[in-house]
């Protein structure tokens, strides 16, 4: 082949990539001549990105409140629903992931998302359209409320209640960046403290007990603060995007020195509580304070200005701490708990 016919193979190949199309029919993604990667037409690797657009690995902060709210349900009376916990681990896990997906459309609409400062890349880099994010959330939703209608059909509580539980930690999530957009106003921690513990534990509660109980929220406060040190270490970590983009944090109003401050309370004062209770109330809950090595290194991670990764690593340390959490519950005796009464 001649010079001037390689030229101009390559300069179509360049053009269809300008164009948007695929250079070769056995390419599964392409990319733009800036680089960005096309919405793919191989369905294996769409379904990919639905999978990592709902951010699988923060599910830890509503599985462990779920399981949370079973197993302080089986140690006040003494009953535990397989079907009941799954339904609830679905439900909550689904509200969750439609969260997850709206507060990705959001962040992109409102410009919050970009290229060059983005953790989540899912619409920045094409990889799925505003209609596919959009449209797997409703999906979502809708998973989330049919699961909520078959809990009220096995479940001893009344339908008007969980729906009010349920509806309310629904609208929290939306609200999040929807709508007002809590989040953009310094408000998405409360979102985060509230769904991310009383509400999770006690909607897990109450279908599996029928009843709803305000020690719920106290037992879920150590785990809520934990997951909200996920939160904090993301928001300081994007403080300066979000500054620029016209958002409100509590990072941007404290600065850093005082969001290392806060998060090392987030991140720590649950252990100490752990670690009073457990002295003196039953030994089997101290166990969560396995992980504060791991804490620890996060800390300093986060106080040397390694702040990248603080997020995931902090949603991995809250997997473990909260699953040690609902081990060293299951493992006390009812009795030597505070506050539980078996019924």
């Amino acid at each position: 082949m001649s010079a001037n016919s390689e030229d101009s193979v390559r300069s179509k190949r360049q053009l269809l990539l300008i164009n948007g199309e695929p250079s070769t029919s056995t390419a599964s993604t392409a990319r733009t001549a800036n680089g960005a990667i096309l919405c793919p037409k191989s369905c294996v690797c769409k379904f990919s990105y639905y999978i990592l657009a709902l951010r699988p690995w923060s599910f830890s902060t509503s599985l462990t409140p779920v399981a949370l709210g079973a197993a302080l349900a089986y140690k006040t009376s003494a009953s535990f629903n397989l079907l009941l916990f799954v339904l609830t681990l679905v439900t909550v896990l689904a509200v969750h992931g439609a969260a997850n997906l709206v507060n990705t459309y959001y962040d992109y609409v409102r410009g919050f998302d970009r290229k060059d400062k983005c953790d989540d890349t899912t619409l920045v880099d094409r990889r799925l359209t505003l209609d596919d994010v959009s449209f797997i959330a409703i999906v979502l939703y809708v998973i989330g409320c049919i699961g909520c209608s078959l809990i009220s059909v096995f479940s001893p509580a009344r339908m008007v209640h969980l729906a009010l539980v349920y509806f309310g930690g629904l609208s929290c999530s939306f609200m999040y960046t929807g709508g007002i957009g809590l989040k953009y106003i310094a408000l998405g921690d409360v979102i985060i403290l509230s769904v991310f513990g009383p509400i999770s534990v006690l909607f897990s509660f109450m279908a599996q007990t029928g009843t709803w109980d305000l020690l719920c929220i106290l037992y879920a406060i150590p785990l809520a603060m934990n997951t909200e040190a996920i939160l904090h270490s993301n928001n300081t970590r994007d403080m300066e995007n979000d500054r620029k983009a016209g958002a409100v944090t509590i990072p941007i109003i404290i600065g850093l020195t005082c969001s290392h401050i806060l998060f090392a309370i987030l991140l720590f004062v649950p252990y100490i509580f752990f670690f009073v209770v457990g002295f003196h109330f039953d030994h089997w809950l101290m166990l969560p304070l396995i992980t504060l090595p791991k804490a620890f290194q996060i800390e300093r991670d986060f106080r040397n200005g390694f702040l990248q990764k603080i997020p995931k690593c902090t949603a991995k340390l809250n997997f473990y701490f909260g699953l040690f959490y609902v081990i060293a519950l299951c493992m006390s005796h009812p009795s030597n708990l505070p506050g539980i009464k078996v019924k």
